[in-house]
């Protein structure tokens, strides 16, 4: 298969829908990360996404909708929060779980009766979902359990002869994927944190509860209503592991276990207490914007074969951070050492 690059004129966004109709595989732009689409509808189709990324078939997808009126055609129930959240957060980075409708196949939905749904703030993807005339199913475009793509060129590394086209839209301003809340039980549920933090979705919903996959590992055998929630995720070949406390604490801990082939990933302001250990900044800790958007494209560079190791910091605080920290966790299955205790 030779997988076409297109761009986002109308020509070649006609043409990403057409590949959609006809039931091939697409990368999308979105403001979060690039997402490997597909007709929603079409099991066939949806089926592919899974073999080019190598995914588990028991990992949900989340169907892309352009404009907040497709809930009605997807969605069983809609209660009055999904709405509110909709006008609040949609064109967004946010997903709603919520109860789906019998003309979304189990292969999308892993067999639940739920569904995730979004309208993502991406003017091109947008566009190709209106043109294709269906919900595009897409996870991350990026082998399963690897870093996620926020560039094209991050994607044609990846999918390049597996998929049928790349519309390349520039690098992802978010960075990392949706926030994504379970409306579906009594109180709201936040199942991963994203674009947009917690503090926000209170605002418009009250209390949430915090599903434990979002700070810790759970079981293998787990049924998830929600991609991210299982499984070791945007993970490099290196092992990561990371390096929590203040800044001496951190670069002296970092420094005492040092060994040949390892890397530090830090934010920019700490680059001069690593500058003589292979230090690569992913952002800047005092722009929570700068991280989220740097930490996949940075997990990648480090993932050349010639380190074995990242000592990794990770940002505190809330907001966009609370999204940062989980997938730099994910990365390194939870592998955590706090330097002002070590």
């Amino acid at each position: 298969m030779t997988t076409q690059l297109l761009t986002t004129t109308e020509q070649d966004l006609n043409i990403a829908a057409a590949i959609i109709r006809s039931g091939g595989l697409v990368a999308i732009p979105t403001e979060t990360v690039y997402g490997l689409g597909a007709n929603g509808l079409d099991p066939a189709a949806v089926k592919k996404i899974f073999e080019a990324k190598g995914r588990p078939q028991d990992n949900p997808l989340i169907l892309h909708i352009h404009h907040k009126r497709q809930l009605y055609d997807f969605c069983r129930e809609l209660p009055e929060t999904a709405l509110r959240l909709a006008d609040t957060f949609w064109p967004g980075p946010l997903t709603m779980i919520l109860p789906v409708r019998d003309c979304v196949p189990k292969v999308t939905t892993a067999g639940l009766d739920t569904v995730g749904v979004r309208c993502p703030a991406n003017d091109a993807t947008r566009e190709i979902i209106r043109l294709a005339g269906v919900p595009i199913a897409a996870p991350s475009a990026n082998s399963s359990g690897k870093p996620s793509t926020t560039t094209a060129e991050h994607v044609l590394h990846d999918m390049n002869g597996k998929i049928d086209a790349i519309v390349d839209g520039g690098p992802c301003r978010v960075g990392v994927e949706s926030t994504i809340v379970d409306l579906t039980g009594p109180r709201p549920r936040l199942l991963r944190p994203g674009g947009i933090g917690p503090e926000a979705l209170e605002a418009v919903l009250g209390p949430l509860v915090i599903d434990r996959a979002v700070t810790g590992e759970i079981a293998a055998d787990a049924v998830v209503r929600a991609p991210g929630m299982k499984y070791k995720h945007y993970a490099p070949a290196a092992e990561v592991l990371i390096v929590e406390g203040s800044r001496q604490a951190a670069a002296a801990w970092v420094r005492a276990h040092f060994q040949p082939g390892d890397a530090v990933l830090c934010f920019r302001e700490e680059l001069p207490l690593y500058e003589d250990l292979n230090p690569t900044a992913y952002g800047a800790e005092a722009d929570p914007a700068s991280l989220s958007a740097g930490l996949f494209a940075a997990l990648r560079k480090l993932d050349d074969g010639s380190v074995t190791r990242i000592f990794a910091r990770c940002p505190t605080g809330g907001g966009v951070n609370v999204a940062t920290r989980n997938r730099l966790r994910k990365s390194a299955g939870f592998h955590i050492v706090n330097a002002n205790e070590a």
